[in-house]
């Protein structure tokens, strides 16, 4: 097999170390794929349940088997996609052609999912098709996306910023995505029609951060390295390291990752720091899926304006932007306990919002989305280390698996939000619409909705913070 460079550019000299890490066009260029990631997460999020209980008319719970079924796909997929990662060699590296390409087919899903050709069950079964296009050229991102910091940089503290820059702009995506694409579906009168503006939005998004994470990281993609980069891999996967990787680093002798995915899954369940870590960010997401899902209902049937979806996810995302410089001064599970206990108020607030002015209920967001943005920081900051930690202990490269892994428990979790909520809907007696409007309902359907939305995510990030005790277990 040929070796080639991480960036394509074979006659360019070697870069110069530089003791600061990863350049600030680099950081900026990894930072910018949480547009794809923030647009994934935020527009399904908080239009897809709504959409086929209100728009087309579908049962609670089958929609919500419609949003979770294709992140389910994505648990078999995930892994896989990691593996191919970790062993492609291309003269873009190994990461960055999956992050392009991927991110342009979810942009394509994207429209689909909201295209709307029909109403009722057609309307509904076609969207499930682009949702499950959409999920499956998200994995292609993501996973690879999600294994760059261990291999951008070699420093805890570098990799720490490299996260700390995707958190801060995934708020910016749930905040213009959350804020414009509810706008877009009333400016476009609501309904099919509107929902289609609303889906030409997000993969216009997609698109742009996909194009813009493989340019800004051309330079210092060491997907290849070392096992590429620096090293010539013989038919046996041991290899020879060069003095120096393309960034200037000097590299190790990392071979191949394990050559079958149980094997490598053997590995990851030998790693109980990655498990705690792993089984973590399952309810994390979960709690997640439950407030982007939650929203639109709790908007419409508690605080009686359907405008104030977009209010509710910029008090929640704004301090994603807000609050990265204190959070990023805190380390591990720590400080994941302590932005912990700050959602799981809010949250345990939010049942008292009947009797709240509208502001308080946005302050109580706003309180509980500054606890997620440091549950997100240090879960992101904690797998990275969790990859190098893994290299260096077992000499193979692995990172792609690992993270295959993590995004798969991640969008489960997500997925499964959703699901429990559609549940919670359906056993209180929530009416399902078609004409694109909220059908009045019931007080025990609205204690459903209240109930749901505060009390699910409040006990999926207890048990998180209880399952990650054992990330500091040898």
């Amino acid at each position: 097999m040929a070796i080639t460079d991480t960036d394509g550019d074979r006659s360019a000299p070697p870069a110069p170390a530089r003791a600061g890490g990863p350049s600030r066009r680099v950081r900026f260029g990894y930072a910018s794929g949480s547009l794809v990631t923030g647009t994934f997460t935020t527009l399904p999020g908080l239009l897809l349940l709504p959409y086929l209980t209100d728009t087309l008319g579908v049962g609670a719970a089958l929609a919500g088997a419609v949003v979770f079924l294709p992140k389910a796909w994505d648990v078999v997929l995930n892994p896989f996609v990691g593996r191919a990662s970790d062993r492609t060699r291309t003269r873009w590296g190994s990461r960055r052609p999956y992050v392009l390409w991927g991110g342009l087919v979810m942009a394509l899903g994207f429209a689909l999912t909201f295209a709307g050709p029909l109403p009722g069950p057609a309307g509904a079964w076609f969207t499930a098709a682009g949702y499950l296009l959409t999920a499956t050229a998200f994995a292609f991102f993501q996973v690879p996306y999600v294994a760059m910091p261990a291999e951008l940089a070699d420093r805890e503290e570098d990799r720490m910023r490299l996260v700390a820059g995707r958190v801060a702009v995934i708020g910016v995506a749930a905040l213009v995505t959350g804020a414009a694409a509810p706008a877009l579906v009333d400016a476009g009168g609501g309904g099919l029609a509107g929902h289609r503006y609303a889906g030409v939005f997000g993969a216009v998004v997609v698109a742009a951060g996909a194009v813009w994470v493989c340019a800004g990281t051309r330079r210092g993609d060491t997907g290849n390295a070392p096992a590429e980069a620096g090293t010539r891999t013989g038919a046996a996967g041991a290899g020879t390291p060069d003095a120096t990787s393309r960034t200037g680093r000097s590299t190790a002798p990392v071979v191949a990752s394990q050559p079958t995915l149980r094997e490598q899954f053997a590995a990851a369940r030998a790693n109980p720091p990655f498990m705690a870590l792993l089984r973590c960010v399952v309810l994390h997401s979960v709690a997640t899926g439950v407030l982007l899902a939650g929203a639109p209902y709790f908007a419409d049937h508690v605080l009686h304006d359907s405008s104030g979806v977009g209010p509710l996810v910029a008090a929640f995302v704004a301090p994603n932007l807000l609050t990265m410089p204190l959070w990023s001064r805190l380390r591990g599970p720590r400080g994941y306990a302590l932005a912990s206990a700050l959602f799981i108020a809010g949250c345990l607030l939010f049942l008292a919002s009947p009797v709240l002015p509208q502001g308080a209920v946005l302050v109580t967001m706003a309180l509980a989305g500054t606890g997620h943005a440091g549950q997100l920081l240090f879960l992101y900051a904690m797998l990275p280390d969790c990859v190098a930690r893994d290299t260096a202990r077992t000499g193979r490269r692995q990172g792609g698996v690992l993270s295959g892994v993590f995004t798969t428990a991640e969008g489960l979790g997500v997925a499964v939000g959703p699901f429990l909520y559609g549940l919670v809907l359906q056993l209180t007696g929530y009416v399902s619409s078609g004409t694109g409007a909220a059908a009045a309902q019931s007080l025990t359907a609205r204690v459903g909705i209240l109930a749901g939305f505060g009390a699910l995510p409040a006990l999926a990030a207890v048990a998180a913070v209880l399952l990650l005790r054992a990330y500091d277990r040898p």
